[in-house]
């Protein structure tokens, strides 16, 4: 069995991983490529906590300071497993989506604390600010990465999808799946997608692949790898009944 992973390609290694266990062959196909922008000192002086919504965030950021001591508030355990890579000491994941981490940030930081900073890239996916600045905080986004989408399917990507070679397609933002559906026209691919069970990450992910013709579509319980996962566990096993039947 074969899925498209379209993570970009230096977040991909632990989902790679994780396919192989199930004996699942990865297509690598990056529909966004990271472009960080040129290296500058971030002043981190009397910033109270950093919060990173993905790990190119965190790389970027270990790129730009040699602070590791601030607190970092990470989205999700991939993000704050990265950051913890890069060898920042005071590292908790909010395990979910912005609205988690706005949450996490609430409970553990005071507005009087001093202004938080989030690192992110040039295309955000909610309102990270917005949520924090209507509890009091004082918030300021920097953006030290560009995510830029790929320009056609890869020839590799296109002949396995018209070969049928693809059963599972795994998307992990709304832009990577949007990006995907577009390419995916464009390339004259699109009825393909009737053999291939698409899992996303988010409701609003799935949303985004609504107008392909999919065998089949789920959606993560949770906005994270390991639900996602979880998903992918569940439709190889309705897989193996159809098999026994």
């Amino acid at each position: 069995m074969r899925a498209l992973v379209t993570r970009p390609r230096e977040e991909a290694d632990s989902l790679i991983a994780a396919l192989a266990i199930r004996a699942i062959e990865p297509v690598i196909e990056p529909l966004m490529e990271i472009h960080r922008q040129a290296p500058e000192v971030l002043d981190l002086d009397g910033v109270q906590a950093i919060l990173c919504t993905s790990a190119n965030g965190v790389r970027a950021l270990a790129r730009a300071s040699s602070d590791r001591g601030l607190p970092l508030l990470a989205v999700g355990d991939a993000t704050a497993a990265r950051a913890r890579a890069e060898g920042f000491g005071s590292v908790e994941s909010a395990g979910g989506n912005v609205g988690d981490l706005a949450r996490l940030a609430g409970a553990r930081l005071h507005p009087e604390g001093g202004p938080l900073l989030h690192v992110a890239g040039n295309i955000v996916a909610g309102d990270l600010v917005g949520l924090l600045r209507a509890q009091g905080f004082t918030v300021e986004r920097r953006v030290l990465y560009e995510a830029r989408a790929a320009g056609a399917l890869s020839p590799a990507a296109v002949d396995s999808l018209r070969a049928g070679a693809i059963a599972i397609a795994l998307f992990f933002s709304p832009r990577t799946a949007a990006i995907f559906a577009r390419l995916a026209d464009v390339a004259g691919i699109t009825e393909c997608c009737a053999k291939i069970t698409a899992l996303s990450i988010s409701r609003a992910t799935d949303v985004a692949l609504a107008g392909l013709p999919w065998r089949d579509r789920h959606i993560a319980a949770r906005p994270n790898q390991l639900a996602l996962l979880d998903a992918l566990d569940q439709v190889l096993g309705r897989y193996r009944e159809i098999y026994r039947e």
